[in-house]
C-alpha cells in the first residue's frame, strides 16, 4: 500500500484554508446590521441555501463515520445513512416552510412568538447550546482521528494540538464572516464533498466492472470473520432483544432528531422568502440522497480494497476508512485531496454550528431576555452581533476541550446522540407551537427542559459513557440505562411532557397570538423579507 505523505497533505490543508478565508473575509465585507451577521442578511437563493444545507449536514459523521460503520458492519452501518436521508421528510413537510414565515434568526423566536418571552427564550437558547455541543464533540473527534492519520500522528498529545487548531480555524471563521462566510464555506465544501465522493465512487466501481454484486462479494472475502452477515441485518444491531431496540432508538432519534437541530433550522431564515425555502430543502434532499448512495459503495470498497484489520488498526478506527480507501485507489494525492476535503467537512459544520449558538445566546439571551428588546435599534444590533462574536470565542474554547476528551469515538455515533438530544428537547416544542392551540409557556418549559434532563441523564448512564470497551470511559461502570442511544424513551417523555406541563398550567393560551401564528405560518404574511444593502 502507498504511504501518506504528511507534506503533501499539510500542503493541500493549507491551500483549503487559504482559499476558505479569502472567501470569508470577501463575504465579510457587507456585514453590516444583526442580519447581516446572523441571518446573511436573507440574501441566498434557495438553490445556493440548498447546497449550503447539504454542506451543514453531511459532517465528518456522514464522510467517515459512516463510511467506516459500512466497511466494518455493512447493512446495519448503512442504516445511519437511510435514518439521516429520511430524516429530510419530516424537516420538508413539518418545520422548513412554517419555520422561515415565523422566525427571524433563531428556534425562540418561533417560540416565543405567543407565549412569555424571556422563559422560553431562555429555554430554547439552553437546548441549542446543548445541541450544538453534542454536535461539536463529534466534529472535533472527527478532526483530531483524521489529521492524526494523515500526519502520521500518534501520540494523544499532538491530536490535542490538532483539535485545537482545527477550533481555532473555526472560531476565525465565524469572527470574520458571520452566517455569509459560514454559508459560502459550506457551499464550497459541499460541492467538493460530493464530487470527491462521486470521483471514488466511480473509481470503487470502476475496479469491480461497474457491478455491484462483484464488489459487495469482495467485501465478504476480506471480512472472514463476518462473513455472509456483512450483507443482511444484525451483525451490529444482533439478534439479542437489547441491540434490537437500541437500533429502534437510533433509528427514532435520527428521523426525528434532523426536524430539531438548530444549525439547520436556522438555515432556513438566510433565504428572503418561503417558497425559496422550500426550494432549498428540494435541492439539499437531492444532493444528501444521491451522497448516501456514495456512501453504500465508499464503505463496501473500504471493506473490500483495505480490510476490517487495516481499519481497526488505524489511529481513527472506523473514521478512518474513508480515507485509507482513498490511498489505497489514488496514493497519496488522492489521499491529501479527500483528507483536505474532510478537514472541509469539519471546518464549515463546527463554524455551522458555533454561528448558530452564539446567534442562540446574542439573540436570544442577550437581545431579548437581559436587554429587553429595548434600546436604540441599530446600536442593539451592533451590540448583538459583539455578543454573538464574544459567544463563539467561547463555544470555540469549550468544544476544543469537549473533544479532546471524545478523542477516538465513532463519530456517527457521537452525532446521533446529539439528535436524540434535537428530538427530544426541540421538536416536540417546535411541533406543538406551530400545531396545538392549547399549547402554552409551560407546557414548552416542560417539554424542553424536561426532554433535555432526561436525554442527557440517560446518555450519562448508557454503555456510550462507561461500562464497555467501546464506551467513552473504559475503566469506570456506572451505566444502569441499557440502551446507547435514549431517542425511544427520551422522545415519548419529551412529547408527554409538553402535553402534561399545558394540561396542568393555569396560563391560558392567546387565541388571538395563535391565529396570527397560523396564518403567519401558512401564508409568510408579515415573515421577514430580504433586506439589500
Amino acid at each position: 500500500m502507498n504511504e501518506s505523505s504528511p507534506i503533501l497533505n499539510i500542503s493541500i490543508f493549507g491551500v483549503f484554508v487559504l482559499i476558505t478565508l479569502f472567501v470569508v473575509i470577501r463575504a465579510s465585507r457587507n456585514t453590516k446590521t444583526a442580519a447581516d451577521y446572523l441571518a446573511a442578511g436573507r440574501a441566498f437563493t434557495g438553490p445556493q441555501n440548498g447546497i449550503a444545507i447539504a454542506g451543514d449536514y453531511l459532517s465528518a459523521a456522514s464522510f467517515l463515520g459512516i463510511a467506516g460503520a459500512i466497511a466494518l458492519n455493512g447493512y446495519d452501518g448503512f442504516l445511519y445513512s437511510i435514518g439521516f436521508l429520511v430524516a429530510w421528510l419530516v424537516a420538508l413537510l413539518l418545520v422548513a416552510e412554517l419555520l422561515r414565515n415565523t422566525g427571524k434568526y433563531t428556534m425562540g423566536d418561533v417560540l416565543s412568538f405567543r407565549m412569555r418571552q424571556r422563559p422560553v427564550r431562555a429555554a430554547a437558547a439552553t437546548s441549542t447550546m446543548a445541541v450544538s455541543f453534542f454536535y461539536l464533540l463529534a466534529q472535533m473527534a472527527g478532526a483530531g482521528g483524521l489529521v492524526a492519520l494523515l500526519l502520521g500522528i500518534t501520540g494523544t498529545g499532538g491530536q490535542a494540538l490538532v483539535i485545537a487548531v482545527v477550533g481555532a480555524l473555526m472560531i476565525a471563521y465565524v469572527l470574520i464572516g458571520g452566517m455569509k462566510g459560514t454559508t459560502w464555506v459550506q457551499i464550497i465544501k459541499a460541492v467538493l464533498l460530493i464530487a470527491g465522493a462521486g470521483i471514488m465512487t466511480v473509481w470503487v466501481l470502476g475496479k469491480y466492472g461497474f457491478n455491484l454484486s462483484s464488489l459487495l462479494g469482495a467485501a465478504v472475502d476480506a471480512a472472514p470473520k463476518a462473513g455472509e452477515k456483512l450483507l443482511g441485518p444484525g451483525l451490529q444491531y444482533g439478534k439479542t432483544g437489547t441491540s434490537q431496540l437500541d437500533f429502534l432508538s437510533l433509528a427514532l432519534a435520527l428521523v426525528l432528531g434532523t426536524a430539531g437541530l438548530p444549525h439547520i433550522l436556522m438555515r432556513f431564515y438566510t433565504v428572503p422568502t418561503a417558497k425559496e425555502a422550500r426550494r432549498s430543502v428540494v435541492w439539499a434532499i437531492w444532493l444528501i440522497g444521491i451522497f448516501y448512495l456514495f456512501t453504500l459503495v465508499l464503505g463496501y470498497g473500504a471493506g473490500a480494497l483495505v480490510g476490517p484489520d487495516a481499519i481497526n488498526a488505524a489511529p481513527g478506527k472506523a473514521n478512518s476508512a474513508a480515507p485509507l480507501l482513498a490511498l489505497e485507489l489514488g496514493g497519496p494525492i488522492l489521499l491529501g485531496l479527500i483528507a483536505a476535503v474532510a478537514f472541509a467537512t469539519i471546518l464549515a459544520v463546527v463554524a455551522g454550528l458555533t454561528i448558530t449558538a452564539s446567534a442562540s445566546f446574542a439573540h436570544d439571551i442577550y437581545a431579548n431576555i437581559i436587554k429587553k428588546g429595548n434600546g436604540n435599534d441599530d446600536e442593539d444590533k451592533t451590540d448583538e452581533v459583539k455578543v454573538a462574536r464574544i459567544t463563539a470565542i467561547v463555544i470555540g474554547l469549550v468544544s476544543i476541550g469537549g473533544g479532546i476528551v471524545a478523542n477516538g469515538q465513532n463519530v456517527a455515533f457521537l452525532v446521533a446522540l446529539a439528535f436524540a438530544v434535537a428530538a427530544s428537547a426541540n421538536l416536540p416544542t417546535i411541533l406543538y407551537s406551530l400545531f396545538w392551540k392549547r399549547f402554552n409557556t409551560s407546557g414548552a418549559l416542560w417539554s424542553i427542559y424536561g426532554g433535555l434532563i432526561v436525554t442527557i441523564t440517560l446518555i450519562i448512564l448508557s454503555p456510550a459513557v462507561s461500562g464497555t470497551p467501546t464506551s467513552m470511559f473504559k475503566n469506570v461502570d456506572f451505566h444502569l440505562f441499557p440502551l446507547s442511544n435514549p431517542g425511544i424513551v427520551s422522545i415519548p417523555v419529551a412529547f408527554l411532557l409538553g402535553y402534561v406541563g399545558t394540561i396542568l398550567s393555569k396560563d391560558k393560551a392567546d387565541p388571538a397570538k395563535q391565529a396570527e401564528m397560523e396564518v403567519r405560518s401558512l401564508t409568510g404574511a408579515g415573515a421577514e423579507k430580504a433586506i439589500a444593502h
